[in-house]
């Protein structure tokens, strides 16, 4: 057989920031409503419920001297040890986020420089011909991002790329909003490089949707819930319940039809690494796939989860999962040579994007 090229992610990296912020330490908060009537059931009714729907019972905030852009190197210089590369062997860095650097003093978003020309600076590379830039893309950033990526090694104009996804989402939470305990900080990087190969292996499909008409604004910026804070301030906004009833419906179908570009079948998955959204969302999504599949009953251990400790990092979740799991510091979660698996994601925009891949 010829050989043809593939991408194939030559190691991993992530940041947790240390700081673990409880369930408990929420107690004390006022909450408000959208309509900005103060919440009347006890915070703790409200912080019990709120675990039993999205699992999470800690989440992890950085260090106030930290921004983004911070992390996101850390969690870069991890993939690129972890890879053996030559940093100034990179041909780009792409950074998936949503919200830039946001200062613990300002809480206002800088992206000038772009983060990744930030990250470049951080890592020290001085090669000119690695490029450097963002992408905006929601919670599925770092799964399109990849997804450019190789696009870029498939028609030969790069061979390695650092893909690094990262955000503080702690920094844009309203703390009067029910919401503000999903969110955390984190990030996620990996390398990916191109491999000749006469069997298909690495990423072998890839698929990705935008639904505007009557979906864009499910998650927005928006002024606190809480009347008395400055409207100018804008912070997270999301409909929950919307965001729910949107993935359910779009992401097990579009994660099919990618499995179907593969010429893979759901037997054939070990794992689906699906952005830690909220676990019940994830438990619904993963049952609807394999409903799809005329399936009722999902295989233990395919989805390995991270919300409870981490809680939702956004563009980070994804490849902090996958870094945590072939690092094989998630319980009953490996993957081997052969394996495959599946990345998607569903956020902002509305946006949702999917990737079949293969280990060599």
């Amino acid at each position: 057989m010829t050989k043809q090229i593939y991408s194939v992610i030559k190691g991993s990296g992530s940041y947790l920031p240390p700081k673990v912020v409880e369930n408990a330490d929420f107690l004390e908060h006022k909450f408000y409503s959208p309509s900005g009537e103060q919440m009347t059931k006890p915070n703790q009714v409200i912080v019990d419920k709120f675990r039993e729907i999205t699992e999470i019972e800690q989440r992890r905030y950085v260090d106030d001297e930290l921004v983004t852009s911070d992390i996101a190197a850390f969690a870069g210089q991890k993939a690129i040890d972890s890879s053996g590369i030559d940093a100034e062997s990179l041909d780009y860095i792409i950074v998936a986020h949503n919200f830039g650097d946001v200062s613990k003093e300002t809480m206002r978003t800088d992206i000038l420089p772009s983060l990744a020309s930030k990250v470049k600076y951080k890592l020290k590379i001085e090669n000119p011909y690695c490029v450097a830039y963002d992408i905006l893309f929601g919670c599925p950033g770092w799964v399109q991002a990849l997804i450019q990526a190789d696009f870029y090694i498939k028609s030969g104009a790069a061979k390695k790329i650092l893909v690094i996804g990262a955000e503080t989402l702690s920094r844009v939470s309203d703390l009067h909003d029910i919401d503000s305990m999903i969110y955390s900080d984190g990030a996620g990087a990996v390398v990916l490089e191109a491999a000749e190969s006469e069997e298909p292996v690495g990423i072998l499909s890839h698929i990705s949707r935008t639904d505007t008409a009557k979906n864009a604004f499910l998650l927005k910026m928006g002024p606190s819930y809480n009347k008395e804070v400055d409207p100018k301030d804008q912070f997270l906004k999301m409909n929950g319940r919307k965001v729910y009833e949107y993935a359910l419906h779009t992401v097990p179908a579009t994660v099919k039809k990618c499995m179907e570009n593969a010429g893979v079948d759901i037997s054939d998955i070990k794992k689906v690494l699906i952005h830690q959204a909220n676990a019940k969302m994830d438990h619904a999504i993963l049952a609807r796939l394999f409903k799809l599949y005329g399936l009722r009953q999902v295989p233990e251990n395919v989805m390995p989860l991270t919300i409870g400790d981490l809680g939702n990092n956004s563009v980070a979740t994804v490849p902090v999962l996958f870094d945590l799991l072939i690092n094989k510091e998630l319980e009953s979660h490996h993957l081997h040579p052969g394996d495959h698996f599946v990345f998607t994601s569903v956020g902002a925009g509305m946006n949702i994007n999917a990737i079949v891949y293969k280990m060599p």
